[in-house]
């Protein structure tokens, strides 16, 4: 395999890990953000703690939770470079 075609791989898996790592966290956080607006919009509360703390708590409560399976993934993927490094003729 041609070394460019093997750095595009390489790009490649990397934005998918961090997608597969970010993702659900990004998205609990843009959820419950909505939902926090939304209600300030229903009840014209215009707190600006209100906004920040309950974000905050999901996203860090998904980070906790979501910790293992990350850490899972990105073991996986340190195997994949490691194992790599032979045809990148760095070891």
């Amino acid at each position: 395999m041609d070394l460019d075609l093997q750095v595009i791989d390489l790009a490649r898996d990397l934005f998918l890990t961090a997608l597969t790592i970010s993702g659900p966290v990004l998205l609990v956080g843009l959820f419950v953000g909505v939902l926090v607006s939304l209600f300030q919009a229903l009840t014209s509360v215009q707190e600006q703690t209100l906004s920040l703390i309950p974000k905050m708590f999901a996203v860090i409560g998904m980070t906790l939770l979501l910790m293992a399976p990350a850490l899972g993934v990105l073991r996986d993927f340190a195997v994949r470079i490691f194992d790599q490094l032979n045809s990148f003729g760095l070891s």
